[in-house]
């Protein structure tokens, strides 16, 4: 039982929950410091997290689905493929792929539950932001085949996490919320652009067209990662120009290393994708690497940029509005 749990859990891609935690964190602790409602922000997190859940093992699913209707599919080429986090539970035969049809709207079900605990209790605008997130989770495998992935993801943390999150502990809504999501909603689109960058030959085998392998190649596909983090870094501007936050927000810039860091740990990725950067201290957390460690590198490396860029935000909220 316990191993199929285990199963059960890497197939919902587990190890990707920091994105939604921390960038719910920002938006809570805002919340938090202006008088919401402390166990209503936490029931939403669980709410998210498995929004977020129901995301990855719906994406598995439907890209399963298109992969087994491709008449050259080598389920054995396939898995010896760099690119270990999705479907490789259902094509290795751990799961089946019904359970993991059944398994995401599982999710979707609970999360739609604490949904409806909202609506009675905090009002109808609960109703538009669920059903933002819950178009996303359904329809994300298709976007993504459509160049709309990064669209999809800064629109669901952006300004339907803190708007949703916000209003359900405050019962209020504030155009400020939608500012303050800009600099937390770029380092996760960030996150997702690193895995798109990655995959661009592989998604090319595929047929997703995505905004990474609009390029010629992965190399040339990075000026939007250049161009993404030097947006992460300017946005905290805004914050303090329309007096959101005060200059601690400027904390931020503490990350700057980390992400220049990765910006040359992809250029390398790009000229050899067999490529493993000498592991610093800053990496940390960096966990099971799945037989893929060049990728994984990179990703644990984005993910955790985020996570640190996030803590020290929520930091900045508290010593500013303190």
């Amino acid at each position: 039982m316990l191993n199929k749990i285990i199963i059960l859990l890497e197939a919902s891609r587990i190890f990707s929950l920091p994105m939604t935690i921390t960038a719910w964190l920002v938006i809570f602790t805002y919340s938090a410091v202006s008088a919401g409602n402390i166990k209503y922000g936490f029931l939403a997190l669980i709410g998210l997290c498995l929004a977020h859940l129901a995301t990855n093992t719906l994406d598995d699913y439907f890209d399963y689905k298109s992969l087994t209707k491709q008449k050259d599919f080598d389920e054995k080429e396939y898995l010896q493929n760099a690119q270990k986090t999705k479907c490789r539970h259902i094509i290795s035969g751990a799961i089946r792929e019904g359970d993991v049809l059944v398994l995401g709207f599982f999710y979707l079900f609970i999360a739609g539950i604490i949904g409806l605990f909202f609506l009675l209790k905090c009002g109808i605008g609960v109703l538009y932001f669920a059903l933002i997130g819950g178009v996303i989770a359904v329809s994300y495998s298709f976007l993504s085949k459509i160049r709309l992935s990064e669209l999809a993801v800064a629109i669901a943390y952006g300004p339907a996490l803190f708007g949703g999150v916000y209003y359900v502990m405050t019962k209020t809504f504030s155009w400020e919320i939608m500012l303050l999501s800009v600099p937390s909603m770029i380092v996760t689109v960030i996150l997702l652009y690193i895995h798109t960058v990655m995959d661009f030959d592989f998604d090319l085998n595929e047929g997703h067209n995505t905004v990474a392998n609009t390029f010629n190649s992965q190399l040339d596909s990075l000026i939007i990662l250049k161009w993404l983090l030097i947006l992460a870094y300017t946005a905290p501007i805004l914050l303090c120009v329309f007096d959101i936050l005060d200059w601690q927000v400027f904390l931020v810039w503490l990350t700057i290393p980390l992400g220049v860091d990765l910006y040359k740990s992809m250029v390398e990725y790009s000229i050899d994708s067999d490529s493993i950067p000498e592991h610093k201290w800053f990496h940390f957390p960096m966990e099971n690497m799945m037989g893929a460690p060049a990728f994984m590198t990179r990703m644990f490396q984005s993910r955790n940029l985020m996570i640190y860029y996030s803590l020290i935000l929520s930091l900045a909220i508290v010593l500013g509005l303190n």
